[in-house]
């Protein structure tokens, strides 16, 4: 880990953030489905709000939870590639993740500070709050490429030093 207790400390407390949101996800779809099955007095609020947790879980695993080598990768050619193409293709890799996600931020950001004027039907929760982990989504990827090439710029570095 690059920043050893700090790092740790993050990666813990991301993966609690996920957990507390998976954990409310859960409980709100249990209320639900008691109170229509069981009670026949379905609840308008938990509709909106599975969907809410629901968006806010996936981004936010996807952003700060789930590892890199855990995402989809086409790997096809890669494996068959020399290492220096490897470093190559892997850097080209994060510049197109990286590079769209910075592309897509001042849009989307745009978007959604727009949507703060806008609530949801039943809780009335501002769109902004909403659709927000798309943005720290968005910011993550770019964090993660830019890391991710200065370490692969560094691994290069320092193997051609020790030889």
């Amino acid at each position: 880990m690059p920043f050893g207790n700090f790092g740790n400390f993050c990666k813990k407390a991301a993966n609690v953030v996920g957990g507390v949101l998976f954990s409310l996800l859960f409980l709100t779809f249990v209320a639900q489905v008691t109170a229509r099955f069981g009670f026949n007095m379905p609840l308008m609020w938990t509709d909106e709000m599975v969907v809410i947790l629901y968006v806010w879980a996936i981004m936010w695993a996807a952003a700060f939870m789930v590892p890199e080598r855990e995402h989809v990768v086409f790997d096809l050619l890669y494996h068959y590639a020399s290492h220096r193409v490897r470093r190559y293709m892997r850097i080209a890799g994060h510049l197109i993740i990286g590079g769209f996600s910075a592309w897509a931020l001042p849009a989307s950001w745009s978007y959604i500070h727009f949507m703060e004027r806008e609530g949801t039907p039943v809780i009335g929760i501002p769109f902004m709050w909403v659709f927000l982990p798309f943005a720290m989504l968005l910011v993550s990827l770019i964090a993660r490429g830019l890391w991710q090439i200065v370490m692969i710029l560094r691994e290069t570095t320092l193997t051609e030093e020790s030889k």
